[in-house]
């Protein structure tokens, strides 16, 4: 079977995964406030209801991120995509033909099991594949797949909205199976990771994966040489060590890695963003816009985060990522207080029942006021999808050697789920509750998240992950690590020749 090499269209296939999450966010918030979705499943949903829908999306990624690293581990990389890639068709099936909530809570669990696979295990996969010094950039892909997902779902569910009755939600919920089917196949024709490969002691085949990809097909290529020889190092030292557990995570060797690694993608969720992507109808409505004009301005955001993401593609491992993290929540922090300030100083309770029947929209803002909520929740879109978006995606597999990797990174994400699965049950009650002062909570949050980032998390770009591994041994503190701008293992450079060059490749 013909197998693709070029590491960025590889990248492009096996990003799907996350452009699956991106579907499942705008098919959502762009339906949920339509008259259609509300008469069927309705009418007056409650918010704590929608809150339950909303939710059973993560709650499935929660368990599907964590059985993903023993899928991971047993199948392979490319495996467990795969099977998330089928799960989330199926899903969708469940989804289009849903008569009634629990029949939709039902298959939008389903998904969420596809999306906590994927999202878990492609990190892995790309950061295994790639070289070090874009390491940063194409895992990042994850990220800007989700933001394409979301932009492009909404505008077919946009158009949809036009449709009477039913059809105008079904249609774009099928279609949501096109991008799993097209994950499902595409991965047939990816190379398997070498590195899973070494660790099943299946030699041959790893070295012939990774001179597919590095070396044009030559498996004498120094670069190659050099990064099998770091491999098999690597892995004959941890089979001197029994099978890695969950529990290893927690030893006090890899205990800080993982707090580390955790906390990334808590934080990640506690910005917010994803309540402004599930929920930014609500918001509009409450700055006092609706029917079409409520659709096509909250769809800004979205086109928004897919043109802010590529800065940080770019220039992300130039950046680092510490000073990407520290600007991001600096910034969100800024705008989610401005917004909380102005709705509580310029706003006042909506009529009984919330505005159009919706109860969460509970509040209501007019005037200049309005509009400087709508520019800050642009803003807070922008500083999300240059700094943490695609960092948050990146940072965790870097943090973790080979052996715990699979588990590792399962595990960081399956924090990020469960805490999307927390605000996105908790957000529609606590708009309808207490209202603007939902901003002020998030605003706090980005308030701790900054300094957690500046005394705890440290610099890893650039870096081999040998000279990761080292960091940690030595204990430097977070505050005075640096990006690595000097040639290092992980930047072997390409030649013609086959004498040896004086760096390794990082391998593990």
């Amino acid at each position: 079977m013909y197998i693709i090499t070029n590491i960025y269209f590889i990248t492009a296939i096996a990003a799907i995964g996350g452009a699956l999450f991106g579907f499942d966010i705008s098919s959502m918030s762009a339906i949920i406030g339509t008259k259609q979705y509300n008469d069927f499943y309705g009418p007056n949903i409650d918010s704590d209801v929608q809150g339950g829908i909303t939710a059973a999306m993560p709650g499935g990624s929660f368990c599907g991120a964590l059985a993903s690293g023993f899928l991971s581990d047993r199948m392979g990389r490319k495996y467990s995509i795969q099977i998330g890639a089928l799960t989330w068709v199926l899903g969708s099936i469940s989804i289009c033909i849903a008569k009634n909530i629990p029949m939709l809570v039902l298959g939008r669990f389903t998904n969420g099991l596809a999306v906590g696979i994927c999202s878990a295990q492609v990190p892995v996969y790309i950061s295994e594949i790639a070289r070090a010094e874009i390491r940063g950039r194409l895992v990042g892909c994850q990220q800007w797949a989700i933001t394409w997902g979301i932009m492009i779902m909404f505008y077919i569910s946009y158009g949809c909205s036009h449709m009477e009755g039913a059809i105008s939600f079904r249609i774009p919920w099928g279609v949501q199976a096109v991008p799993g089917a097209l994950l499902f196949i595409g991965l047939f024709f990816l190379p398997r990771s070498p590195r899973w490969l070494a660790k099943k002691d299946r030699w041959e085949e790893a070295e012939k994966n990774l001179a597919l990809l590095h070396g044009n097909g030559d498996a004498n290529d120094p670069y190659v040489k050099q990064e099998m020889e770091d491999i098999r190092a690597m892995v004959e030292f941890e089979r001197r060590n029994a099978d890695a557990t969950f529990l290893e995570l927690f030893k006090p060797s890899v205990i800080n890695r993982t707090h580390i690694g955790v906390f990334t993608q808590i934080w990640s969720q506690m910005t917010g963003m994803n309540v402004m992507m599930y929920y930014i109808t609500y918001v509009f409505a409450m700055a006092g816009l609706s029917g079409n004009n409520l659709l096509l301005s909250s769809s800004i955001q979205y086109v928004i985060n897919v043109a802010m993401t590529v800065p940080a593609l770019i220039w992300m491992d130039r950046w680092g990522r510490r000073k990407t993290l520290l600007v991001g929540s600096s910034l969100m922090m800024t705008w989610l207080f401005s917004n909380g300030i102005i709705m509580g100083s310029f706003g006042h309770p909506a009529p009984e029942g919330g505005v159009n029947g919706i109860k969460a929209v509970a509040w209501e803002v007019h005037g200049a006021p309005s509009k400087v909520i709508i520019a800050n929740s642009y803003l807070f879109v922008a500083s999300f999808a240059i700094t943490w978006g695609p960092t948050s995606w990146a940072y965790p597999p870097e943090l973790f050697p080979l052996r715990v990797r699979g588990k590792a990174v399962a595990l960081c994400t399956s924090a990020n789920w469960i805490f999307n699965f927390a605000l996105g049950y908790f957000v529609p009650p606590a708009f309808e509750s207490i209202k603007w002062k939902v901003y002020i909570i998030f605003g706090v949050f980005c308030a701790a998240m900054t300094v957690h980032v500046f005394f705890c998390f440290p610099e890893t770009a650039g870096k081999s992950l040998e000279e990761i591994e080292a960091l940690f041994q030595e204990g430097l503190p977070a505050w005075k690590t640096r990006v690595s701008n000097e040639p290092s293992p992980a930047r072997v450079p390409r030649v013609d020749s086959s004498e040896k060059t004086d760096y390794a490749h990082d391998a593990v």
